[in-house]
């Protein structure tokens, strides 16, 4: 594929490139075209010149011909109508023109002008979109040279990067403790996202959790300070307790009850603690 695109290339810029004389030929007459090729070297010097002029020139150029063009055709004019003048009054009868031939003739030259002045505009709008056009075909010339200029080096870096791929690809080897760190592009991206997921909801339980804290601790403040009268009183009962059986060992007549209370003491703290769960 790189060498039909080379070879497409070598073609592109083995043609003529385009200058306004040459794209000028095709659509001149032939007759035109011949007696151009009968010139003389003075018109060959100036057609080098036309073919070498830059486009601000070619408009300077253009300008000062409609200029001798504008004085030639007034000389013109002012030489046929001295000629008819004078062919009219040496004639033999004079020949002499009526008013009514005056007027008719005014009459067809206020036609002819107006005939000629709907022509120049249509000429004017046509090369006002003659213009337009050759200056989009302009641009789009210079556009496609670029492009050619472009794509000439094109083929070589998409030799290096296939290269560079070749390469990469012969020394990429899978990862040996981690094959998540060898998978292709698109499976790295979908892992990536559900990891940026499940650290977006651990992030979510984080900060609820963080925000519940406050209420923890001053529930475990109020439950500490719950506890302490209790730890008090079961201090107390635990020395009441040992005192108990201290003189029930030494015969005391009152142990039983004493015994029988600490039980009850003992089973109130076993229910105080699972409903206090400490």
């Amino acid at each position: 594929m790189a060498s039909d695109t080379a070879t497409v290339l070598k073609e592109l810029q083995s043609c003529h490139p385009l200058k306004l004389i040459e794209l000028s030929d095709s659509i001149r007459p032939s007759g035109a075209q011949d007696a151009e090729k009968r010139t003389s070297a003075i018109s060959d010097t100036s057609a080098d010149a036309f073919e070498n002029a830059t486009p601000a020139g070619l408009e300077a150029d253009l300008i000062h011909y409609k200029e001798l063009f504008s004085k030639l055709r007034f000389s013109y004019v002012e030489q046929v109508t001295k000629e008819k003048f004078l062919r009219a009054i040496t004639d033999n009868p004079p020949l002499f023109i009526e008013a009514t031939e005056n007027a008719a003739l005014e009459a067809q030259l206020a036609d002819a002008k107006a005939a000629l002045k709907a022509a120049k505009v249509e000429v004017a709008e046509l090369i006002k979109q003659l213009e337009s056009r050759g200056r989009d075909l302009s641009k789009r010339y210079e556009s496609v040279t670029l492009r050619t200029v472009s794509l000439a080096t094109l083929p070589a870096e998409i030799s290096t990067l296939e290269s560079t791929i070749a390469s990469l690809k012969h020394a990429q080897a899978p990862h040996p403790t981690n094959p998540s760190l060898s998978l292709p592009l698109p499976e790295t991206l979908s892992l990536l996202q559900s990891k940026e997921a499940e650290l977006a909801a651990l992030d979510a339980e984080l900060a609820r959790l963080q925000t519940a804290v406050p209420r923890k601790t001053h529930e475990l403040e109020r439950i500490e300070a719950e506890l302490r009268p209790l730890e008090a009183q079961k201090t107390a009962k635990v020395a009441a307790a040992v005192e108990a059986r201290r003189r029930r060992e030494q015969g005391g007549g009152i142990g039983d009850e004493l015994e029988e209370r600490g039980r009850w003491l003992r089973a109130s703290e076993a229910a105080l603690k699972g409903m206090l769960e400490v």
